[in-house]
């Protein structure tokens, strides 16, 4: 096994690179960030530092975006995917603005998190259609439990990095465990941010669990059909997926039994 990791410093550097402030007269900082949204525009947040105690701010932009593209969050499903969506990574939404409090100390941390909450609340947009009569992480929750899978929901992992990764599910063996990403529509971004997330945690979760851990990747592919790149790009990163389509067949079922 190689110990050169050239290749992971050239992608942190690059996203440093790219990271751009500047402060307004309000006294918040704008954060200008590479992680792109479903317009392939870069993110940017706000932050305002009050002795210490940070608040971070996307300001409305993202469901405010959703909003006026057409999606509705007056379905019960909905609100409650929007709240715990956010509760899992620590944010939450006032009056349509998702916000977290943190502190310097942990700043690093939460601005991660809420990263990750911005990409997941950006990616309900692929929930707004007509033919879609649930929320796909209550599908693959109830596909879980279809097949008396005993899982644990919102599973956070710490990687090498020390920085904590949250996954959909768990599923936990006496000798291994499954770690689940469900992808509702996959594409470069989420996928990039997936594997980037497995790769930093697989490691440290096989010295922590002192068991085999496996990822996968289960992916909707009913509404709209998987681009096979994405498929070829988990395999050669040794993590398993499951097409939606397919869930019930021999190999989907036996993917889940792994553990």
């Amino acid at each position: 096994m190689t110990n050169d990791f050239d290749w992971i410093k050239e992608y942190k550097d690059w996203l440093v690179g790219n990271f751009h402030c500047e402060q307004l007269s309000s006294g918040w900082t704008a954060i200008a960030t590479p992680i792109m949204d479903r317009h392939n525009d870069g993110i940017t947040v706000y932050a305002n530092n009050n002795n210490g105690n940070i608040t971070l701010s996307d300001d409305g932009y993202i469901i405010g975006d959703l909003l006026a593209d057409g999606m509705s969050f007056k379905g019960k499903n909905r609100k409650i995917l929007l709240e715990n969506l956010l509760l899992s990574y620590g944010a939450k939404n006032e009056d349509n603005v998702i916000t977290m409090k943190t502190t310097e100390e942990h700043y690093a941390m939460s601005f991660h998190m809420f990263m990750q909450a911005l990409l997941a609340v950006n990616d309900m947009f692929f929930l707004n259609s007509p033919n879609v009569k649930t929320i796909f992480l209550e599908d693959v929750s109830d596909y879980l439990e279809e097949n008396n899978i005993i899982y644990t929901s919102n599973f956070l992992a710490r990687g090498s990095t020390g920085i904590e990764f949250k996954f959909d599910f768990q599923i936990a063996g006496r000798t291994s465990e499954i770690l689940i990403s469900s992808f509702n529509s996959i594409n470069r971004q989420n996928l990039s941010s997936f594997l980037f997330d497995w790769l930093d945690i697989k490691e440290e979760r096989i010295r922590q669990a002192k068991k085999d851990v496996s990822g996968l990747a289960i992916i909707n592919d009913i509404e709209k059909p998987v681009d096979q790149q994405f498929l070829n790009a988990l395999s050669a990163k040794g993590t398993e997926y499951i097409l939606f389509s397919q869930r019930n067949t021999a190999d989907s079922i036996g993917k889940l039994n792994a553990a």
